[in-house]
């Protein structure tokens, strides 16, 4: 889509499912559960899938490189072009949901409230992590790193290094979040979406949906917020 309003369905010769897609480089490049890469220059025409050995859970570009996060004997991954990825040592064996980038600094978060930080995308440290909890998601945006998981939680870091805890006001899985219009917005089970403005402060905000949607990705472009599920 050119405005996020309307919409053509693009198809893609291979059975796996899309689970991250980024911008970075002049390419999109999006990444399956099966391990497949896909790369496209406009979104539309789509160059002939890769396979790889990781199940991927996300991606993201910073600092002139494409790295990819997931689960299974290798969790993370980085290339230059999208094309050619080099498996990344991790001080963790756990699966890893999202990752983000911002302040020149990579951060990756997991099972068990698991948060590594990387300035490269290939040297890695764990961080201590305020909680137990799973982390699903992470953003960056207004010099603040925010990352979601289970149970409603909410952690807030202006580093990658120090984290806190914030009150979500709902206690429901949050998975999704990203940073726009100069505010953080949050979804996840229920058809919830939460706001903030700094990522410690929350508020409730009603969806317009019925409960039983699953909220599992956000972004912000063009002046509009898209949310899937």
């Amino acid at each position: 889509s050119a405005d996020s309003k309307t919409w053509t369905t693009q198809t893609l010769e291979v059975s796996d499912d899309i689970t991250g897609i980024t911008y970075g480089d002049n390419k999109f490049v999006a990444v399956g559960t099966f391990g497949t890469v896909f790369t496209s220059s406009d979104g539309t025409t789509w160059d002939t899938p890769i396979s790889t050995s990781i199940g991927w859970n996300g991606v993201t570009y910073g600092n002139g490189k494409f790295v990819a996060v997931g689960y299974g004997k290798y969790i993370i991954m980085e290339s230059s072009d999208g094309i050619t990825w080099d498996t990344q040592i991790t001080p963790t064996n756990n699966s890893l949901n999202g990752i983000t980038y911002g302040n020149s600094e990579f951060v990756a978060v997991g099972p068990a409230g698991t948060i590594l930080t990387s300035s490269d995308g290939t040297t890695w440290d764990t961080q201590v992590s305020p909680t137990t909890y799973e982390l699903y998601g992470i953003s960056y945006g207004d010099n603040e790193f925010v990352a979601t998981g289970e149970g409603g939680m909410i952690l807030t870091s202006s580093d990658g290094t120090t984290w806190d805890t914030q009150v979500s006001g709902t206690d429901i899985q949050l998975f999704g979040i990203t940073y726009g219009n100069n505010e953080f917005v949050a979804v996840g089970t229920d058809g919830t979406i939460i706001t903030s403005p700094d990522g410690k402060t929350w508020t409730l905000q009603n969806s317009g949906t019925e409960t039983v949607y699953a909220f599992r990705g956000i972004t912000y472009a063009n002046g509009t917020f898209i949310v899937v599920g």
